[in-house]
């Protein structure tokens, strides 16, 4: 078959599927971007750029919107060189928050589009009003609203399909919509992210911060450090973890921009307002911020860890909580849909309320003493993941839906 992909940051969440289709042999792999350094053997690259920024003039609510529509055109003069060149594609699979897609229905009239939903906003529930120390804005409603803009562009569009990874990210969707989105779990490559039973016994160093053997090690893992991802929860939880636990240290991994909601005051970072929030309150000694790692620390950090932190809003989950249950973390995480859709209380987890740094302190030092506990929900999130996130598993469903998609377009 011929495959277009689109996603502008290549390879997005495309790269196992793409490398799947590779080892298949037999396809057509193009993909359309940006440029970036990325590569996979067997896939042509087509990179498009977005002649211009939104105008300064155009509406704040709207930009979003004008980025996306100016994406959709330039995505489309790159589909215009390839059909020249004689590719037409069997199926167009990409990515629906940038907008990319929406205008290849003109440029292959026809070809079913299987787009990736990720989250449709609403302005009374889910991540909106969620935390009660940041209150909603008089005019976030209005800008919610129109965040959808290319949401409900992509689900008006003929032949087009749609998927997403969770139960919760669907149940976001207006009920008319879900019917046209199907749910496809993604998977975790459960051999590079597996349990490591000697991982404690030997000393961890990550971007230079050594944990020894004896060392009771707490960790917390964002891509960047803000309140959408609980770091002010968790930050205020290890005082009383700190002053029990001696032995303990505490590695965070992030960055110290914004991913998610609003900027901190005075262009700061929430790493700054924490610290200065919790001044005198902290042994820094024992708190370690690494910022960013690579892959292979960041696995070497879940094998060792003693106690994993990982709090969301209700929004789309990380795929860190994958990579920790299927590495057999003993995981604390925050009692949120998006989270509890993975872990069980007492199965595969402990749940705890986002917004309670004094639970969640507590559960933490009763997984430190309770190491038989631990050792158990460790052994439950791996159990949870290789029976429902293999990496093999999500790659057969993925080749399933296409051939339905395909076969339902032609029909």
């Amino acid at each position: 078959m011929r495959y277009l992909f689109v996603h502008q940051n290549f390879p997005g969440q495309f790269l196992h599927f793409v490398r799947h289709l590779h080892e298949q042999g037999g396809h057509e792999i193009v993909f359309i971007s940006e440029a970036n350094a990325g590569e996979i053997p067997g896939v042509r690259r087509a990179v498009y750029r977005v002649p211009r920024l939104p105008s300064s003039a155009t509406h704040p609510h709207l930009r979003e919107f004008e980025y996306g529509l100016l994406r959709a055109e330039a995505v489309a003069t790159a589909a215009k060189t390839l059909k020249g060149l004689g590719y037409v594609p069997d199926i167009i699979i990409g990515h629906h928050g940038w907008g990319e897609l929406l205008n290849l229905v003109d440029v292959f009239p026809g070809c079913p589009i299987l787009g990736y939903f990720e989250f449709f906003y609403h302005t009374d529930r889910n991540d909106v009003g969620f935390d009660p120390e940041f209150p909603p804005s008089p005019d976030l409603a209005a800008a919610v609203r129109v965040k959808n803009a290319i949401n409900l562009q992509a689900l008006s569009l003929p032949n087009g399909y749609g998927q997403t990874p969770t139960q919760f990210q669907k149940s976001t969707y207006p009920g008319w919509a879900q019917d046209r989105i199907s749910l496809l779990r993604e998977g975790v490559n459960l051999e590079l992210c597996q349990p490591d039973g000697q991982a404690r016994r030997r000393n961890l160093v990550i971007n230079g911060v050594k944990i020894s053997p004896r060392d009771a090690l707490v960790t917390y893992v964002a891509r960047n450090l803000e309140p959408y991802r609980g770091f002010h929860s968790v930050m205020r939880a290890l005082p009383r973890i700190l002053d029990e636990r001696k032995d303990a240290q505490v590695i965070l991994v992030g960055g110290d921009q914004v991913s998610y909601g609003a900027p901190p005051p005075d262009r700061g970072s929430w790493k700054d307002i924490m610290l200065k929030e919790l001044e005198g309150k902290l042994d820094l000694s024992r708190i370690h911020f690494v910022g960013k790692v690579a892959y292979d620390d960041f696995r070497n950090l879940l094998k060792r860890s003693d106690a994993h932190l990982y709090l969301t809003y209700p929004f789309v989950a990380s795929w860190s909580l994958r990579e920790a249950m299927a590495t057999g973390c003993p995981i604390i995480g925050s009692d949120t849909a998006p989270v509890s859709e993975f872990i069980t209380d007492g199965v595969t987890g402990r749940l705890v309320p986002f917004l309670e740094p004094d639970r969640i302190a507590e559960t933490v030092l009763e997984l430190l003493e309770d190491r038989k506990q631990a050792r158990r929900l460790g052994q439950g999130a791996r159990g949870y993941a290789e029976a429902e996130l293999s990496l093999q598993d999500y790659l057969q469903r993925y080749d399933a839906l296409v051939r339905d998609v395909v076969s339902q377009n032609r029909l």
